[in-house]
C-alpha cells in the first residue's frame, strides 16, 4: 500500500487511492459472510439465496441511473460518503434484527450503494487526473482495492474467529469511517467536473447539458463493449461457486470453507500486480489489447477446472482469475471513458456497460448448476469457457465494424 501512495501522484490522488484501499470491504457489505452469519441465525439456504438475489437484482437495476447521478451531480464525494454510511446502517441493522423484512431492505440497500460506488469513484478519478492520466491512476486505484480486500478477508478471518461473526461488523465499520475521512480530505476544487464527464477542462466549472440516455444507446462501440463484458461474466460469475461446490462434493482432502477462502485470496494476491500491469499496458497498446487479454484468461481457467480435478488446481485456476479481474478493474473503465470521450456521459455510460454485464452474471449461477446437475462439473466448466470465446470472438471480430479504431480505442 505504501508503494501504491510513493511516486509521482499529486496528494488528490494519493488519496483516490487510499479511498480505494478503504472500500474495498464497504462497498459490498458483508459479503461472504452474510450466509454464515445467517445460517448461526437459523436462516435456511433457500431464504439466503432469495435475499441476495434480491439485493444484487436491485442494485443492477439501479446502476444506469447513479451512472447518470454521477455524471449530473458535483457531490461526487458526497455520493460516495453516503454510501459507506448507508453499507454501515445496513450491516448494523442485519446484525441487531437479523428478520426476513430488515435483511431484505439491508440487502437492497447495499446493493444500491455498491452500483453507486463504481461510477462515482471512476467520476472522481477522470475529474481528478483526466484523460491522459487514467490509465496510472486506474491500475493503481485496482491495486489498491484488491490490496484492501486481501487485508479485509485476513483479517475478518483473524478476528472473526477470535471474537466471532460481530467482529467482521466491527471491521468492516473501521474501514468504512476511515474511507469516509478519506474522500472528505479531497480538496474540492481538485475535481474539475466537466472533465469527470468526459469533457474538456472548463474552469468556470460549467458542466454542459444533462445526460441522456440516448446519447449511450446510439453508441455501437459502447454496445459491443456491454455485450462482450455479459458473455464474459456469463462464463465467469459460477466459476468459483463451482469450485467449492465441487469441493463440498467430493472427497477432496480439504475443508470446502478453506477451499473457498484459499480461491478468494489466491485470485485477489494475483489481481494487484496485473491492475498496475494493465496500467501500463493501456498506456503503451491501448485498453483494447488489456480487455482481449482479460477475455483470452477465462478460457483457459475454464479448461484447467473442468479437466484437472485436484485441490492443487485451484492455484492456477484463481491465478488466472486475478489475471482476468485485474486487467478488467483497469480496461472497462478506460474503455468506456474512451470511448464517450467529448459526449458528457462516461459514467452513465459505464453504469450501462456494469447493468448489461449484470445481466449475464446473474444468469451463470442458473446455467452452470443447470449444466453440472445434469452433466457433470467438467461439462458446466467448459461450458463457461465457450461462453468466454463467444466473447473474446466478439471483441475481435468487432474491432473495426463497431467504431473502435475511429475512437481511438483499438
Amino acid at each position: 500500500m505504501i508503494g501504491l501512495l510513493a511516486g509521482p501522484v499529486a496528494a488528490p490522488a494519493s488519496l483516490l487511492i487510499l479511498v480505494n484501499f478503504l472500500l474495498a470491504d464497504v462497498r459490498d457489505g458483508l459479503g461472504p459472510f452474510l450466509g454464515i452469519f445467517l445460517i448461526e441465525k437459523g436462516w435456511t439456504p433457500d431464504k439466503i439465496g432469495l435475499v441476495m438475489s434480491v439485493g444484487g437484482f436491485a442494485g443492477m437495476i439501479a446502476t444506469t441511473p447513479l451512472g447518470i447521478l454521477a455524471d449530473a451531480t458535483k457531490a461526487k464525494r458526497a455520493v460516495v460518503v453516503v454510501c459507506a454510511v448507508l453499507v454501515t446502517a445496513a450491516s448494523l441493522a442485519m446484525l441487531l434484527l437479523p428478520s426476513f423484512a430488515i435483511v431484505t431492505s439491508a440487502q437492497v440497500a447495499t446493493g444500491i450503494a455498491g452500483a453507486a460506488i463504481a461510477p462515482a469513484i471512476a467520476s472522481l478519478t477522470l475529474g481528478i487526473v483526466g484523460q491522459t492520466g487514467l490509465a496510472h491512476q486506474l491500475g493503481r486505484n485496482e491495486a489498491a482495492n484488491h490490496a484492501g480486500n486481501v487485508l479485509a478477508a485476513v483479517l475478518a478471518g483473524v478476528f472473526g474467529a477470535a471474537y466471532g461473526l460481530t467482529a467482521v461488523f466491527v471491521l468492516m465499520g473501521g474501514m468504512a469511517i476511515g474511507s469516509i475521512v478519506a474522500t472528505l480530505a479531497i480538496p474540492p476544487g481538485s475535481i474539475d467536473h466537466a472533465v469527470a464527464r468526459g469533457l474538456e477542462p472548463n474552469p468556470a466549472g460549467e458542466t454542459g447539458e444533462p445526460p441522456r440516455l440516448g446519447v449511450l444507446l446510439q453508441s455501437r462501440p459502447l454496445a459491443l463493449l456491454a455485450v462482450t463484458l455479459a458473455l464474459f461474466h456469463l462464463g465467469n460469475a459460477a466459476l468459483l461457486p463451482l469450485l467449492g461446490q465441487q469441493a463440498a462434493s467430493r472427497d477432496m482432502g480439504m475443508d470446502a470453507a478453506t477451499y473457498t477462502a484459499a480461491t478468494i485470496v489466491i485470485a485477489q494476491l494475483t489481481m494487484v500486480p496485473m491492475a498496475l500491469g494493465a496500467a501500463r499496458m493501456a498506456e503503451r497498446h491501448g485498453y483494447w489489447l488489456v480487455l482481449a487479454c482479460a477475455l483470452f484468461a477465462l478460457p483457459i481457467r475454464a479448461l484447467l477446472a473442468g479437466i484437472w480435478v485436484d485441490p492443487w488446481a485451484v492455484l492456477p485456476v484463481q491465478m488466472l482469475d486475478g489475471v482476468g479481474a485485474g486487467l478488467l478493474g483497469v480496461a472497462v473503465p478506460g474503455l468506456v471513458a474512451r470511448i464517450l470521450r467529448g459526449t458528457g456521459h462516461v459514467n452513465a455510460g459505464l453504469g450501462l456497460v456494469m447493468t448489461v454485464q449484470g445481466i449475464g452474471a446473474a444468469l451463470s449461477p442458473a446455467v452452470a448448476g443447470a449444466i453440472a446437475t445434469r452433466y457433470g462439473f467438467p461439462a458446466a466448466f467448459l461450458t463457461l469457457g465457450v461462453f468466454a470465446l463467444i466473447g473474446l470472438a466478439l471483441w475481435a471480430a468487432g474491432r473495426s465494424f463497431s467504431g473502435l479504431r475511429a475512437e481511438g480505442v483499438a
